[in-house]
């Protein structure tokens, strides 16, 4: 045997004990998340009703759920609610976590305590946050209704005034999730060479030029991962909207996912709400795909 067909079935036996090393948890994982998955497609072609529990395995129009999506004006509704809170969210998250993560790059002393103190929201269940900002938002119990009504500055009833009632959802949303923005950024931040910062220094230029053209442009690629990574959270805003606001006023904060729940929960309609919690994991996939593409092109980049 020569020493390439030997070093080719070491290297056989090799992947085949990875294989059998990696098949309990290959099952497991196909139990936990293919299973379900297969499950919720199929279910999604199907009229399935409650009320009618023989519709289960009625295929006869596989599409009419995908079909009656774009026909129905309170989905696309939802569809647009979720775009504005979804592209807001990340927004502000952005903003915070990039404008947080510059002061605490300052070699202070009270930076690492700082640091820990600003990742308790992220760390929170959403259901204590969306409590809390119930309390703080609710005008008969809230402080901060109080304390804006002592200075003279009254505060609207934010959750049930349709035009400031999703802003609020995203408000929370942001308290939540802006320390991982700070992270990402405040990492990225440490990771900028010093030499063309100091270049540029000599070269007599002002903080802000230094951050827009030094500092911005190698930190860039790692908010893009960031924020991609914060618009797939933001698919997940159901906690808070279920606690705050329940959807309403009306179908203000009705989003796309709340949507799916009444109808699976409110109306009996599993295969409609399969058929848009489908096409909402399509939408997952796609944008995991750009993560994916975005940070190999980064890896490749740095290597």
């Amino acid at each position: 045997m020569s020493a390439a067909q030997a070093g080719r079935g070491w290297s056989d036996r090799r992947d085949a004990s990875l294989f059998l090393g990696l098949l309990p948890a290959l099952i497991v994982l196909a139990a936990l998340t293919a299973a379900p998955g297969v499950y919720l497609v199929l279910t999604s072609l199907t009229p399935l009703n409650l009320t009618n529990p023989d519709s289960a395995w009625d295929f006869s129009q596989p599409l009419g759920n995908y079909i009656g999506m774009f026909e129905d004006p309170r989905f696309m509704h939802s569809v647009g609610v979720q775009a504005k809170l979804s592209v807001s969210s990340v927004v502000l998250q952005l903003l915070a976590g990039l404008g947080v993560a510059l002061l605490l790059h300052a070699n202070t002393p009270i930076r690492s305590m700082a640091r820990s103190a600003l990742l308790i929201p992220m760390v929170l269940p959403p259901i204590v946050v969306g409590i809390t900002w119930l309390a703080l938002f609710t005008v008969d119990i809230s402080p901060l209704h109080r304390f804006m009504a002592g200075i003279g500055l009254p505060v609207p009833p934010l959750l049930t005034d349709p035009d400031t009632a999703l802003w609020a959802i995203v408000f929370a949303g942001t308290w939540q999730h802006f320390p991982f923005a700070m992270l990402m950024a405040l990492a990225a931040l440490q990771m900028v060479p010093d030499s063309p910062i100091e270049a540029a220094r000599i070269d007599g230029a002002s903080r802000w030029q230094i951050f827009w053209h030094v500092r911005l442009p190698f930190i860039a690629p790692t908010l893009v991962v960031a924020g991609l990574f914060m618009l797939i959270d933001s698919v997940k805003a159901f906690p808070l909207i279920f606690i705050m606001t329940d959807g309403g006023p009306g179908e203000v904060t009705e989003v796309t996912n709340f949507y799916v729940y009444r109808q699976a929960f409110s109306f009996s309609l599993w295969g409609y709400a399969s058929a848009i919690a489908t096409l909402m994991l399509v939408g997952v996939f796609v944008v995991s795909y750009f993560i994916y593409k975005i940070t190999s092109a980064k890896d490749e980049h740095a290597s």
